[in-house]
This record gives structure tokens, C-alpha cells and sequence, in this order.
């Protein structure tokens, strides 16, 4: 017995619930920009404490790693980002995740062949990637004289 094309999409569509695109925009658009708003604040913050702006531009992106980091760890995260939908992937936040949540996952293989390994089985590639292009536009700025 063959299923047909129709057939296949009409019991997939029967099957798979509707996406409420409007509320998943307003709640990713919410979460994400709240997450920035904290990062606004946070530099403030070191504002006040009297730190230079670029001590505040390492602190920033730091506690909001640690902060995802430990709520990753202790699976706060991964209810956030259930309502949140994509504006938990505000880049410094989703890459916080990437690392974590892998290394989580493999921690009962141990400290080396399960944390260590598999920590950045996500977020290698971008990282990886990220280092070989930027390498490569300093490359071409430096034989260029761009800069």
C-alpha cells in the first residue's frame, strides 16, 4: 500500500497542530528584547560602579553567560525558551545554551569523553568557523592595509 502525496499531506496536516505565529513573534520579540534590556542595564549598572566602557564591554557579555550557564544547569532555561521560542537565541544568551546543554547531557560518560567532548558538539562549528573567517578578514585587511 502506497500513500500519494495528498494523502501524506492531508494526515501530516491533520496531525501536526497550527503554529500561533502571531503570539510566537510577540513572545520571541518580549523575551529577546528583555534579555537585551538586561544586557542596557547590566552596562549601566557598571556605569555606576564606575568601571571604563571597556571593562563593562568584557563584564556585559559575561554575566550573561554565567546566568544562562547556571540556568541551563539547573533546567530554568529550557522553560524560558519553551514560551520564549527564538528570543532566547539573542546570540550571546543562545550560545551560552549551545555549550551547556550538551555538556549536561553527556556528563554520566564523564568529565572527558562526556562533558569535555561533547561541550561544544553545538556550538563548535561557530565557533570554528567564526575564528577561520575573522582570521581570514585580518588576513585580507593586513595584505590590503584596509585598517
Amino acid at each position: 500500500m502506497s500513500i500519494s502525496n495528498n494523502d501524506y499531506s492531508k494526515m501530516t496536516d491533520k496531525a501536526s497542530p497550527n503554529s500561533p505565529t502571531l503570539k510566537n513573534c510577540i513572545f520571541a520579540f518580549l523575551f529577546g528584547g528583555g534579555i537585551c534590556c538586561f544586557g542596557e542595564a547590566l552596562n549601566s549598572l557598571w556605569k555606576v560602579l564606575n568601571l571604563t566602557q571597556e571593562q563593562s564591554k568584557l563584564a556585559t557579555p559575561s554575566v550573561v553567560i554565567i546566568i544562562t550557564a547556571i540556568l541551563t544547569g539547573i533546567g530554568v532555561f529550557d522553560k524560558i525558551a519553551r514560551v520564549a521560542g527564538a528570543g532566547t537565541i539573542v546570540p550571546i544568551s543562545g550560545f551560552a545554551n549551545s555549550v551547556v546543554s550538551p555538556a549536561l547531557e553527556f556528563k554520566h560518560e564523564g568529565f572527558v569523553l562526556g562533558t569535555g567532548a561533547q561541550m561544544f558538539s553545538i556550538a563548535g562549528p561557530v565557533i570554528v568557523y567564526g575564528t577561520a573567517s575573522s582570521f581570514l578578514y585580518g588576513l585580507i585587511i593586513y595584505i590590503f592595509r584596509l585598517y
